[in-house]
């Protein structure tokens, strides 16, 4: 394992080396404060932390949290003792570089051969700025997005001013073509997006069926991976050739469909977060365009900043101003060692969507737990079962399980999701709509350690649902 103390401290020795080839100074008095100052306040900022959950444990498999990987950490700390600022070259120089060379692997990722991209602050502002171009390329015109997509869709379009339009999904909670049709033939939409991993269930919109539907109605597609994104990896064809057959079954079961996800190379643009899968701190977000000339939608000028270089800066690129450089390093450093391809961190991802995929099974196995929906990605959805079978039932026990799971002194942390009544009887007639809906149990088994604890994970789980 990586040492990450040792590489903390390499970190600022490294900066310190760095700072003395610029010859000594005086530091300000008004910057100065004793260790014995620094040290009471750093206690209590440690004990006011302690109240976090185990986000880094396995027996954390509630929302899409958990810690960035060592090398991010330390590659994080390095550039920020620098702070820089990647909005112009002159504010970054080496982070800008690393920027790039990441973006580049992020677009070849999709399979994207030229693009215009950069990392953002996070999904949100990554999925705005693909939705501004949008507005750019479709003034007047509105965006289609699933009904189970992320509600930052719905907040951009009121922030642009622009008409948003949600789509029906399925029952297993993809976009319906048919009703993305209708709605096409009315001529509202410029752009749709289609989420390759939602954040409620890990569910991939017919990104293949879509493109060729948008396309004929002069639709520009817009592709939200930013949750799922980075298993793009899993869906490509292995190339490795030595394989024993028994490993070349069980990759062939873990494989992704990957009709969906290499239309993405065929869409306009495309949204990842870097700090979901990618194993890096908040936030990294980042946004690619397939087609360079939307940088012209970006054009501004800015007298005092753009003067070192003449190539083109990323502030030139983007709606933010402002952003760390940092960040590009922590990812660039990430991907020097694990690498967006099958063996690097396609690695990472292959445990936990086997994770999902066992806990599937033995939740399908359980007399006490029902699954909600077959998991797609990483993310697992499931129900207590109940006597009689009827939604404020199941939503008054997964509550229940939810708390106890929170306070036990053998704890899970798991999350919810509400079903509405609509969807859940689609996925489980049988059970009785004696309520607008219920909440469902949800767990995200993004670490990878959560292959092996899952023995442990499922025994506790039935012992919470049996009370």
């Amino acid at each position: 394992m990586v040492d990450l103390e040792r590489w903390v401290g390499q970190a600022v020795a490294a900066n310190q080396e760095w700072a003395a080839g610029f010859g000594p100074f005086n530091p300000h008095p008004s910057l100065e404060v004793s260790d014995e100052r620094f040290g009471a306040a750093f206690a209590e900022f440690t004990e006011r932390l302690a109240d976090n959950y185990p986000f880094f444990h396995p027996r954390y498999a509630g929302q899409m949290l958990k810690p960035p990987h060592p090398a991010a950490v330390a590659g994080y700390l390095a550039a920020m003792l620098i702070n820089p600022n990647n909005h112009a070259l002159d504010g970054g120089p080496a982070t800008a570089r690393m920027e790039r060379e990441v973006t580049a692997q992020l677009a070849d990722m999709f399979g994207f051969g030229t693009h215009l991209g950069h990392l953002t602050t996070s999904g949100t502002i990554a999925n705005l700025e693909a939705l501004f171009v949008a507005r750019e390329l479709h003034p007047g015109r509105g965006v289609a997005f699933s009904a189970d997509a992320h509600y930052t869709h719905s907040r951009m379009c009121g922030l642009l001013g622009i008409e948003g339009h949600p789509v029906p999904v399925d029952r297993a909670g993809r976009m319906d073509l048919d009703a993305l049709d209708e709605l096409l033939r009315g001529g509202r939409v410029g752009t749709v997006v289609l989420t390759a991993g939602t954040t409620g269930l890990g569910a991939i919109d017919p990104v293949h069926e879509a493109l060729g539907l948008c396309r004929q109605h002069g639709a520009r597609v817009h592709v939200d991976a930013a949750y799922g994104g980075f298993f793009t990896i899993l869906a490509q064809d292995p190339t490795a050739r030595d394989h024993t057959a028994e490993d070349q079954t069980a990759e062939q079961e873990l494989r992704l469909p990957a009709a969906p996800w290499r239309a993405i190379a065929e869409c306009d643009s495309v949204v990842v977060d870097p700090h979901k899968h990618g194993l890096q701190p908040y936030g990294c977000g980042a946004v690619l365009f397939r087609d360079p000339g939307v940088a012209r939608f970006y054009l501004h000028d800015s007298p005092y900043t753009y003067f070192t270089s003449a190539d083109l800066h990323l502030g030139e690129i983007s709606l933010e101003c402002s952003r760390p450089g940092a960040a590009a390093a922590a990812l660039w450093l990430t991907f020097r060692l694990l690498p967006p391809t099958r063996d690097g961190l396609g690695q990472v991802l292959a445990a936990g969507r086997r994770a999902a995929l066992a806990w599937a099974a033995l939740i399908g196995k359980s007399s006490v737990l029902d699954l909600y929906q077959e998991p797609e990605l990483d993310i697992v959805s499931y129900f207590p079962v109940t006597g009689p079978a009827t939604l404020s039932g199941i939503d008054l026990a997964s509550e229940r399980i939810l708390q106890a799971g929170m306070t036990s002194p053998d704890p899970l942390f798991l999350s919810t999701l509400r079903a509405d009544a609509d969807a859940f009887l689609a996925r489980h007639g049988s059970v009785k709509a004696d309520a607008p809906g219920a909440r469902i149990l949800r767990s995200v088994l993004m670490k990878p350690e959560a292959e092996t604890y899952l023995p442990h994970l499922h025994e506790r789980l039935e012992q919470l649902a049996r009370g």
